[in-house]
């Protein structure tokens, strides 16, 4: 982790996302003045799980993993945050502490915004505050989706959200998965790595996929689709 300050000169000076062009002067201002700009290499924690929540994160560039720990060995990844996208909404809203981890996929920069900073320009600010909650609602949208698929779906068909999810127009054209080991991509499905390596080669060998070391090559979409239908 590295804390890039404004002299620097790979330094970001403003925050580029439709909801921060929504402030006044003055919001800027605080703004400004309530954010730091933080370089985290691939692998990297942005935030731990239980503890104190004082800032909420922007995505500058890069690629984030957000899961949940059960304080063992065993982790569940709930989504994958690109560059535009907060981390950290739920201790604006919720308990004041991180109620998941987050780690770095890739390089990523962040600007790390004061929660009180936050909380002031949404109570003051009411088109900001509607992006903010809108954002919020569609995480939140996002995690009970997939807590739908782990209730109500088999093994094959949490694999083949995982595929789709991973795969999607939403990280546009980054191809997520290669990024990831046989244990996260069973992270994200909930289920063991044995049982994710062995579907995997089940899906190659039905011509669903294709795979090359790291990487998982999509050959059938339409199929993985009915697999997920069918859960």
């Amino acid at each position: 982790m590295k804390t890039i300050v404004d002299t620097d000169h790979d330094f970001v000076c403003e925050i580029n996302a439709p909801c921060f062009q929504l402030l006044n002067e003055e919001e800027v201002a605080l703004m400004r003045g309530s954010r730091t700009q933080v370089f985290f290499r691939k692998g990297e924690n942005l935030t731990k799980q239980g503890t104190f929540a004082s800032y909420v994160l922007f995505v500058i560039e890069g690629l984030v993993k957000v899961y949940v720990e059960d304080g063992g060995s065993r982790n569940f990844n709930l989504q994958a945050v690109r560059k535009g996208e907060f981390v950290g909404l739920l201790a604006i809203f919720g308990e004041s502490i991180y109620t998941y981890s987050a780690t770095a996929l890739t390089d990523t920069r962040v600007f790390l915004v004061e929660k009180a900073a936050i909380i002031k320009i949404i109570q003051n600010n009411g088109m900001f505050a509607y992006h903010i909650v809108e954002h919020y609602c569609k995480q939140t949208s996002s995690m009970f989706t997939t807590l739908r698929g782990m209730m109500f779906k088999q093994m094959n068909g949490h694999l083949a959200d995982t595929l789709l999810y991973l795969s999607s127009g939403h990280f546009e054209g980054e191809d997520v998965i290669s990024l990831l080991s046989r244990k996260e991509i069973a992270e994200f499905a909930g289920i063991s790595t044995e049982s994710a390596v062995k579907l995997l080669k089940t899906f190659e060998k039905e011509g669903i996929i294709r795979l090359e070391e790291k990487k998982v090559s999509i050959l059938n979409r339409d199929l993985l689709v009915e697999i997920s239908k069918r859960g």
